[in-house]
């Protein structure tokens, strides 16, 4: 049982943590993309939204956009990570393929969502990003996913056995044959599966995440892929635990000091508020006018690494016993 003391050192380290938490933000920038070329999830205004909602708490701005033609390298290069949600066909041209291979080539960070692995699927460097493509899926229905990795910030809130009601999404190959490493995984018991699937390997990936993403010409240079086959249901993109899944992987993703909003010597990104020129209405000018409220873009200007260190200097001289076990 904790006493006075340990009580009241426990609530200010907490409290001290949270302090700094947030004295890290960043600045960092996010461009949604949810063109769709084939079947189209009713979900992704939803998803949208959802992902909208929370970005203050995270230091980040979501934009997001339907145009291709937004697919180019002054464009790109504004953000520290492309987010695909449920994309589906061919929704790039070839200008804007070679505008996303030379993002990834410079350290740019990739995230896909659902359906994200059912699209570009003659794009060879696409695949290799998203980790495999999407091959099908039975029912909806309810499933058990069971956590592979509970050390990664995807996973680390998550039951070891995770109840949902989503499709089960198989695989034409194994990510891990590209050097991804498998987080979640479909329990095959726990579903009604009458396909067939052999390329994906065992145990059954449903999410995973690459240090170094594949679809970089040089991946030893590049950003960071996550990837999770979850989200199809409007009602999943308002479950809470769904979403701390998904902004884990998102800020895991960010957190790959290949661009700006983290390494001031890298060529894509956008940097911190305390060196970036840029306001808000003049990094929207390049996107389509939003043509409601959910397309806002919320600026989230960082506070200075500085002031977060200074600040822990300062308590542990003045109040050293907080810091002694």
């Amino acid at each position: 049982m904790l006493d006075n003391a340990n009580t009241f050192r426990l609530i200010t380290l907490l409290l001290l943590s949270t302090l700094v938490a947030s004295s890290l933000a960043t600045n960092a920038r996010v461009l949604i993309y949810s063109a769709t070329a084939d079947f189209r999830h009713d979900s992704i205004p939803t998803a949208i939204q959802a992902l909208q909602s929370k970005q203050s708490s995270f230091g980040i701005q979501f934009e997001n956009t339907e145009d291709k033609a937004q697919f180019t390298d002054q464009i790109l290069a504004q953000y520290d990570a492309l987010l695909f949600l449920d994309n589906t066909g061919e929704v790039l041209d070839d200008s804007g393929k070679a505008a996303l291979q030379k993002y990834l080539n410079l350290g740019g960070n990739y995230i896909g969502i659902h359906a994200a692995s059912d699209c570009l699927r003659n794009t060879t460097f696409y695949g290799n990003e998203v980790g495999a493509f999407f091959d099908y899926h039975p029912a909806l229905q309810n499933a058990t996913v069971d956590v592979i990795d509970a050390s990664h910030p995807s996973t680390s809130m998550l039951p070891a056995q995770w109840h949902v009601q989503d499709e089960m999404y198989n695989f034409k190959t194994d990510p891990r044959a590209i050097g991804a490493t498998v987080i979640l995984s479909a329990n095959e018991s726990s579903y009604v599966d009458t396909g067939t699937h052999l390329g994906q390997g065992t145990p059954h990936p449903t999410a995973w995440f690459q240090e170094h993403g594949a679809g970089a010409e040089d991946n030893g240079s590049s950003g960071r892929s996550f990837y999770t086959s979850l989200g199809h249901l409007n009602e999943t993109w308002q479950d809470e635990l769904f979403l701390a899944h998904v902004f884990g992987g998102i800020t895991w993703t960010l957190q790959s000091n290949t661009t700006l909003a983290f390494n001031a010597s890298a060529q894509v990104g956008n940097p911190p508020a305390s060196t970036s020129n840029s306001t808000s209405s003049s990094s929207t000018s390049i996107l389509p006018t939003p043509s409601s409220s959910s397309s806002a873009i919320i600026s989230c200007p960082s506070i200075d690494k500085f002031v977060a260190e200074f600040m822990i200097v300062i308590v542990a001289a003045y109040f050293p016993w907080l810091f002694r076990s």
